[in-house]
């Protein structure tokens, strides 16, 4: 584990759940509230990556500050199964379906303190204005959506060198991000990674729809405070076979959890 990170280290604990003392004064436009703080957030450290400035240290600070920030416009937050995350201390690969934005920021917020992580993101994030100096500077893994195989090869090959390093690494097999978990389009790439690496894979499921996807701009879409954010991580586990049954495994562990959370609706056979 690391111990210099000054941001607070939430997977020390099993649970972490947004207090009653935190929503005592929501403002009057969540949206608006949260997203002048996210600015604020991005632009700084976009000037910090700029300048080489912005480290693993910094990174899970912004995954901090981020959620808090949704906190303070009224969102409420509860994480759960984070002793996966404590008492693995091998690097491993995370599979998660991807709702929001949210999952590309907060994440890293309970992960990165206990053990060094990356993304797998689309190449578009990384052309962002501003935000590309941030994201740039955290060393993902970028693939173009467009060519399948070469996505396959090229998150096969940087993957194994991140795992090398002892990174783990954060997947979302969905095509892109939807409130919808469209299992026909969950693809097999993470645990394709963990195979070849003989590493485990951690699912992670998460209802973020909290943060809706905007119209014009995915980022900025409204902010929901009737919508209460869940992640939670599972058993970490090795593959053996061809990854079918494990592959499923991670699929099951997202769908039980949205149905528990009386979501099944959001769920695509």
């Amino acid at each position: 584990m690391i111990t210099e990170f000054p941001a607070e280290i939430l997977a020390l604990k099993d649970e972490y759940r947004t207090s009653v003392e935190a929503h005592k004064n929501i403002p009057f436009f969540p949206s608006l509230s949260f997203y002048y703080h996210l600015i604020k957030i991005v632009i700084n450290g976009s000037n910090l990556g700029k300048a080489g400035l912005y480290d693993v240290v910094t990174w899970a600070k912004s995954g901090v500050d981020i959620f808090r920030a949704l906190e303070d416009a009224g969102v409420r937050m509860h994480f759960t199964g984070m002793q996966h995350v404590r008492e693995n201390p091998e690097p491993t690969i995370f599979i998660s379906n991807h709702m929001s934005t949210l999952e590309t920021m907060v994440p890293v917020a309970i992960i990165e303190p206990i053990k060094p992580c990356i993304y797998v993101i689309k190449k578009e994030l990384s052309e962002y204005p501003v935000f590309k100096h941030l994201i740039l500077a955290c060393e993902p893994i970028i693939v173009g959506r467009e060519n399948p195989r070469e996505d396959l090869v090229k998150v096969l090959s940087d993957g194994a060198d991140r795992l090398r390093s002892g990174k783990s690494i954060i997947l979302f097999p969905q095509k892109t991000r939807s409130p919808y978990f469209d299992i026909k389009n969950f693809n097999t790439l993470g645990i394709k990674l963990a195979k070849k690496n003989n590493v485990t894979v951690t699912p992670m499921a998460v209802l973020t729809d909290a943060w809706g996807n905007g119209k014009l701009v995915k980022e900025f879409g409204k902010i929901d405070i009737k919508k209460e954010v869940k992640i939670t991580f599972g058993q970490p586990f090795k593959i053996a076979g061809n990854g079918v049954e494990e592959n499923l495994r991670v699929i099951n562990f997202i769908k039980d959890n949205l149905t528990k959370w009386g979501r099944k609706d959001l769920i695509v056979e």
